[in-house]
């Protein structure tokens, strides 16, 4: 007779140990419905989320402290220790220590996502103020696992149950955004977007909008030329080889007239452009998933949020669907696996 198969391993790193992650990480732990679908591996240090059970009188909190995936135990909690000394907690505090804890739990998350080790990974937000020195270089959770796992390129996606929002540009300066905008990146993205539409979320013949990066999308040239030049030749061309695509549309109308439900997806031109209207619309649910990589990442749509940062009042809404988005394209991609 065969043994169970285990369910998936998701990693948590720990990120801003100062900021509201582990506390939503906790919370949204503590429903015994996560052990349903997958064993959750939080990437910090135990000293940290003893302190906030604590702060937060979650005393039926129970975790398993590990020292290496050997020892992981199914059906419970568990923490890796990536330091041998936890910085000392202070929440809603910038520090150094913490910015330290946080790049050394993704550092190792990754590796072993990298490894096979894990099938998943769930970042909590980190701080890129802190974390940014003359040595290293940080400019988001999406570009530095893209270059680790050794993507070309990958997709910042935005997803809710309602609403997916990819973006052609993403943490970029807003005056390098028209000089980053080619027929050539608009059309990568769009297929990333699309084949991870259909190998992610299971959606069949897949159709996405794209957005005009003018006001009023050019308004035909008078209100900028991007569109003329740039995007509409890339639509058509995308078209040509039977993708479908639609647009482009001007942003505030489209979304004013809720036209993202009519699409399987919208595809922005940058940052903003796809995050205000997700944002208002999905903030408590809303997840940030990397498309195109070969390993598995989501994280929350918020920040660290030092202002209410151990209050014990943040909304753990959006880590709680991290997770589960996690888990279930993990599914998806076991059965897929099975059935091809």
């Amino acid at each position: 007779m065969n043994a169970k198969k285990q369910k998936p391993i998701i990693g948590i790193s720990i990120g801003d140990i100062n900021g509201i992650g582990v506390e939503v990480t906790l919370r949204a732990l503590a429903d015994n419905r996560v052990y349903k679908s997958f064993t959750p591996l939080i990437y910090g240090h135990g000293k940290v989320i003893s302190f906030y059970r604590k702060l937060m009188s979650m005393e039926d909190f129970n975790f398993s402290q590990i020292r290496s995936l050997d020892e992981i135990q199914h059906r419970k909690i568990n923490v890796i220790n990536v330091m041998e000394e936890s910085p000392e907690v202070i929440p809603g505090v910038e520090t150094v220590e913490a910015a330290k804890m946080a790049l050394e739990a993704l550092k190792a998350a990754v590796n072993d996502l990298k490894d096979g080790k894990i099938q998943g990974l769930v970042t909590a937000p980190l701080n890129k103020n802190n974390l940014n020195s003359e040595d290293f270089h940080f400019i988001g959770h999406t570009e530095f696992i893209t270059e680790a796992v050794g993507a070309k390129e990958s997709l910042m996606m935005m997803v809710d149950d309602t609403l997916r929002v990819a973006l052609v540009t993403g943490h970029l300066p807003l005056a390098k955004v028209p000089e980053t905008i080619t027929k050539e990146r608009i059309q990568k993205k769009a297929n990333i977007f699309l084949k991870s539409l259909e190998n992610d979320f299971g959606i069949n013949k897949p159709k996405i909008a794209i957005l005009g990066l003018n006001p009023h999308a050019g308004e035909d040239g008078l209100l900028g030329e991007e569109e003329e030049k740039i995007i509409k030749p890339a639509i058509k061309e995308l078209k040509d080889q039977n993708k479908y695509v639609f647009g482009p549309y001007p942003a505030d109308g489209f979304f004013g007239m809720m036209h993202q439900q009519k699409f399987d997806g919208v595809l922005a031109m940058y940052h903003d452009q796809g995050l205000i209207p997700f944002k208002s619309i999905a903030f408590s649910s809303g997840v940030n998933f990397t498309a195109g990589l070969p390993v598995i990442r989501t994280s929350p749509d918020h920040g660290t949020a030092y202002n209410i940062a151990g209050k014990n009042i943040a909304d753990e809404g959006s880590m709680r669907a991290a997770l589960h988005l996690a888990a279930d394209i993990i599914q998806l991609h076991e059965i897929e696996e099975v059935e091809g």
